[in-house]
């Protein structure tokens, strides 16, 4: 089975009892009520009779990412089920998404849904939403300021969190010197990923910037530091896609260390299977977009609120070898 920190363990069962309960819609009709619903879901129609709002989701996603992919399916769904018009826009450069958000202002939007890897260039833009009266939640990233910028609730893994566990099974794999491989330039949560890896990590830890927009600029960077120092026994990566150009890099380099990854997806989830992943951390970002999508519904139905004033935590989990088949249906699906 996987570990997990404790006190996530003790998130994730909170969280899987107030899932359940939004699943049920705050109804005292029971077991019957969230099998009608359940029922209206697969037939693609919504399990509420609540007004059409429309929500709006805009994230730091770049093109052709896996895991922004999932996001959004949870939120499709979680919008499919409430009766919501769904609207989904990213952009990876700080100023455009923030024109984004802009733009789903002017639309009078009755929801939004933001991700802040760059909290200072979106930080006037959401103030202006609050202002407007549209409630907000925050996901994935921006934990520490989304308080502060008057969301509702974050809905994510506290990064800091996530890199802690990362060094703690570093060290249970008695790994001694170890390269974090940062992808997004000014990115908070990538940051913070590698300096709590740094933090609990036994050995030395060195952090590698690269051009995430540029794979073959990934690889090229992973495996000449690779070839310059024999020493590095594990690379993590910061996000899925990354893996695989880690895991090619290793090759070339003809280096023995160990890649281990944040997130997961199908890819990852073969890479540990076959041992050329030692693990993988995973966030839940389907749960990211569901719940995010959920808590706006309840917050415009019935006032509610959840996190009490705390971030709402969907990891962080690691999964190794032992745990990948039984994600793997999940993975293939797009929906882990």
């Amino acid at each position: 089975m996987a570990r997990v920190r404790t006190g996530v363990r003790a998130m994730g069962a909170v969280l899987a009892v107030v899932l359940g309960a939004s699943l049920t819609g705050c109804s005292s009709t029971g077991g019957k009520r969230a099998e009608e619903r359940a029922a209206a879901a697969a037939e693609g129609r919504a399990a509420v009779n609540t007004p059409r709002w429309t929500f709006a989701m805009v994230t730091h996603s770049g093109d052709g990412d896996t895991f922004w992919d999932i996001v959004q399916k949870g939120a499709e769904q979680a919008a499919l089920k409430d009766n919501i018009n769904f609207l989904y826009s990213h952009n990876d450069e700080a100023n455009q998404q923030a024109q984004l958000v802009q733009t789903a202002i002017d639309k009078k939007v009755d929801g939004l849904i933001v991700s802040l890897a760059k909290p200072d260039a979106m930080k006037a833009v959401v103030a202006k939403a609050v202002e407007a009266g549209i409630p907000v939640v925050t996901v994935n990233s921006g934990s520490a300021e989304s308080k502060e910028f008057g969301a509702l609730t974050h809905i994510g893994q506290d990064e800091s969190i996530a890199g802690e566990a990362v060094g703690d099974e570093l060290n249970s794999r008695d790994r001694k010197k170890a390269l974090c491989v940062l992808h997004e330039q000014g990115n908070v949560g990538h940051e913070q990923r590698c300096a709590g890896a740094k933090k609990t990590f036994g050995g030395t830890m060195q952090n590698l910037y690269v051009d995430g927009t540029n794979m073959p600029d990934v690889t090229a960077s992973i495996e000449a530091k690779l070839q310059s120092d024999k020493s590095i026994d594990a690379v993590v990566t910061l996000g899925a896609p990354f893996a695989d150009a880690a895991v090619q890099a290793k090759q070339t380099a003809g280096s023995k260390a160990e890649i281990d990854t944040f997130d997961l997806n199908a890819k990852v989830v073969t890479g540990l299977q076959s041992d050329k992943l030692g693990f993988a951390v995973d966030q839940q970002p389907y749960l990211q977009g569901y719940e995010a999508v959920d808590l706006l519904w309840l917050y415009r139905y019935n006032r509610n609120v959840l996190g009490g004033g705390l971030p709402v935590l969907t990891g962080p989990q690691i999964i190794t070898k032992d745990d990948a088949d039984a994600l793997a249906d999940y993975t293939k699906r797009g929906t882990r």
